[in-house]
Order: C-alpha cells, then structure tokens, then sequence
C-alpha cells in the first residue's frame, strides 16, 4: 500500500494516557515475541530479534488452538466439505488483508500493539470500543476453555471408571460440574494471579504439538475408521441457505490472530510491509490445511452426527484419542492464564486512563485490584462455564467479536489512514483501498449481527 503525506489520528492522546498506564506495551503480546522499545529511532532499523521465518511460526502459534476441535462441526453447518473449503477460502482473503493493514498502519502510526494502533489511526471512540470488545472476548474465551476441560475430562473419567457412556456419572467425584471445579481452582487459578506471565512462554510450544497431534488422530481415524464405527450418511449441501452463516462464528476463532499480531510484525528484524505480506499468507495457508484437514476428516467420519467438539464423538477407551484430550487439557490449562492476563490487562488500563492515575502512584492498590480483578474473572467464566455446557453457544458469540478484529477495526483503520493522507488528487488505487476498507467494516459487521442475533435466537427458542 502506498503511504501519503499526512498525519494519523492522535485523538487518544487526549485522555492522557501515561506510558506505563495498565501494562500497555505489553497488552496481548505472545509470548515468544520480544518487542523493540517503542522509542526506536524507526522500525526498520533491524533492533528486533524475530526472522521472518520465526514469524511465521508465531503467526501460526497465535492461530492454531483449540478452536480446531469445532471445524468439523462448522463444515457440517456449512454442507459438506466442498463449502466448508470454499467458505474458509473466500474469507481467507480478508484475514490475510487484515493483517496486513494492521501492520501498514503499526507502522504509519509508530504504535506497537492492537489496540494502541486502533485508538492511534481511529481515534478515541472506536479505541475504547476496541478495548471493551477484546475484554469480552478474552473473558468468553476463558469460558470457552472451561467448557473444554470439562468435555475432556467426562470422557476420561468415563474411560477410567469403566461407565458405559450412555449411563450419567453417579458418584459426586465423577460429577462434570465437580471436575471441572476441582481442575479451575487447584491449577487455574493460582497460575492466574501473578502480575507478569514470562513464566508461560514456554507454553506455546507445547500447544503447537498439541494441536498437530489431534489433527493427526482425526485423520488417522478417518483413514484407518475402526471396525465398530457405523457408516453414517454424509450431507453435501447445507440444511438451509442461511445455515453456512452459522459456520463463520468458527472460522473467525479459527483464524484469528490478528490482536497478537502487531507485535509480532514490530518484533521482526525488517519489519517491512511487504516481508510480512508473505509472512502471513504461509502462516495463513499452513492453518488452513490443519483447520482442513481437521474439518474435513473430522466431518466425513461422524457426518452430520459430529459433535460441536469433535473429540466428544470418540469412544472414552480410543488410547490415541484419550492423549489427544489430554494434550487438549494442558494446552487449555496454559492458555487461560494467558488470556486472562490480557483482558485484566485491557481492564487496568481502562481503569487508570479513567481515573487519571499511573501505575507508580497506585502500587498497593493495583495489588489488591488485581487479585480482586482475578477472582472475580475466575468465578464469573467458571460459573458460567458450569452452567454452558454446550461450547458452540459461546464459539458463535465470541466468533462474531473475532469478525469485529479481523474485519471491522482494520477496516476501519484503513479507511482512516487513506483518509488522513495529504493529496491533492485521488489516484485510482485510493479508492480501492477506502472501498475495500469499507467491505471489510460491512463483511465484520454482517458476520458480528448476524451470529449476535442467531446465538439470542437459538437461546430464546431452546
């Protein structure tokens, strides 16, 4: 994208944000990303210490998760694999152009993370916007992961105690709300409260080879089916037309990685536009085929009869399939202490930038505000995960906010950021860019209301 003369929003600055002010710089870093100090004398200037192949595997880190168990159910809702494909081909597109213009404005507005180069390029209401919709999305993603621990760890105890699956548990121990309890506040909460989360930077190696690993049992499944698994009939069109909306909630959570995605790109040795173009689209591409691969195997095993999370549609006594759920556990169990931090992070900078102090000033009670901020995050995801069991009613309303960051804001950043350029005519390709700024707003928000309103639907008729 060409770069005009002129200036970017700065309307942020008006609330007078400190540089220290609720951990700022580093607001939902991965945590295999080392930032340059934001007062380089430029981005360019090879002071960071991330190749472009290294990027790459953090892109791709940042993507893969545990949304991947919900593929297969999202091509059954989308009609077969063909539109399953098609569909994630189509999006595809957008994703890849979402981020990079996140990081054409990184760098036109010299900022370092997501919502910093939203409040920078956009302005203060779409900053605060920004904010609150990545708290809420961290906050239904910690219920999310829950929610998981809980289908996993059913399945296990199932396997060990030897109960037939279609008979519940009757012993208290075995009871899922008990489970997951235990598991929440024995190993999630105390790796929650500290202040810093360095300690977790080794977690994402471990999610990587987790989620390989249960694409690899999905398609092994699939190929080598076992003996007593009944052949089941395989749709290859969609229920409905609208039903292939309902898949793109799961795309979105899917794909996106684009909150982490600015420091990221501001991490690597030549943070240049057109390096990251490249970089994303082979991190793009490489989650693509995991997504593929554990959609489609997943789909053409169970049909239309697969489960929202695929790994519930196994027996309890599949042993590949058993260390499959308990890597799925432990990447979980890391990964929400991770999650957590960033929306207690969000909230703490809301918090002082309202009240006008610094973190210096507020030492103690920043303490005693974090520890209330985290059981209170703690208590309301577990109880609302205790009482959620089903994990594709919270995928289909945090899928619709992941379609508000991969579309919406850098839709909107880009619109803006063409529009603060200084010239005097308007060449062909500004057009372009505003009018694809403005599909990508229009695609975000079709995708957000469409999802919002099916989710309160589907509830309200339940």
């Amino acid at each position: 994208m060409a770069q005009g003369t002129g200036s970017i929003n700065s309307d942020y600055k008006d609330w007078e944000w400190s540089d220290d002010a609720g951990e700022r710089a580093r607001l939902l870093q991965s945590p295999s990303v080392e930032t340059v100090p934001k007062n380089s004398e430029s981005q360019g200037n090879g002071l960071g210490t991330t190749s472009a192949l290294g990027a790459v595997f953090i892109v791709v880190n940042a993507a893969l998760g545990a949304g991947l168990l919900n593929f297969p159910a999202a091509f059954s809702m989308a009609g077969g694999v063909a539109a399953g494909i098609a569909l994630q081909m189509c999006m595809l597109i957008f994703i890849i152009g979402g981020l990079v213009i996140l990081a054409y404005c990184s760098q036109a507005s010299n900022e370092r993370t997501y919502q910093e180069v939203v409040w920078a390029v956009c302005g203060k209401v779409p900053g605060v916007l920004c904010e609150v919709a990545i708290a809420v999305y961290t906050f239904g993603t910690c219920i999310a992961f829950l929610i998981i621990i809980g289908d996993q760890e059913d399945k296990i105890i199932a396997a060990l105690v030897k109960e037939p699956e279609e008979v519940g548990s009757s012993c208290w121990y075995t009871d899922r709300k008990f489970t997951i309890s235990i598991t929440a506040f024995l190993l999630i909460l105390p790796l929650s409260i500290p202040k810093e989360i360095g300690f977790q930077k080794y977690a994402s190696s471990l999610s990587v080879i987790g989620t390989w690993y249960v694409t690899a049992v999905i398609i092994i499944k699939y190929i080598w089916p076992d003996k007593e698994l009944v052949p089941v009939e395989i749709p290859t069109s969609p229920s409905t037309w609208t039903a292939v909306f309902n898949a793109m909630p799961t795309i979105c959570f899917g794909f996106q990685c684009h909150v982490s995605s600015v420091p990221v790109f501001n991490s690597m040795k030549q943070p240049e536009v057109k390096t990251w173009g490249a970089v994303v689209t082979a991190a793009m591409v490489i989650a693509l085929f995991v997504y593929t691969g554990t959609g489609a195997c997943g789909f053409l095993t169970f049909g239309a009869g697969v489960e929202q999370d695929v790994l519930m549609s196994y027996p309890s006594n599949d042993i590949p399939v058993a260390l499959a759920r308990a890597f799925i556990i432990l990447c979980v169990l890391t990964s929400y202490p991770i999650l957590h931090f960033c929306g207690r992070a969000v909230l703490e900078g809301l918090w002082l930038r309202y009240t006008g102090v610094t973190v210096e000033e507020d030492v103690v009670r920043e303490r005693r505000r974090r520890l209330l901020q985290t059981i209170s995050w703690f208590l309301l995801t577990l109880l609302l995960a205790l009482f959620i069991p089903d994990i594709g009613k919270v995928i289909s309303v945090i899928g619709g906010l992941a379609a508000c960051f991969i579309f919406v804001f850098p839709g909107l950043c880009l619109i803006q950021a063409k529009l603060s350029e200084i010239q005097e005519t308007k060449a062909i390709s500004w057009w372009a860019q505003v009018s694809y700024g403005v599909f990508m707003v229009t695609l975000g928000a079709f995708i957000f209301g469409q999802t919002t309103a099916n989710a309160i639907f589907v509830d309200l008729t339940a």
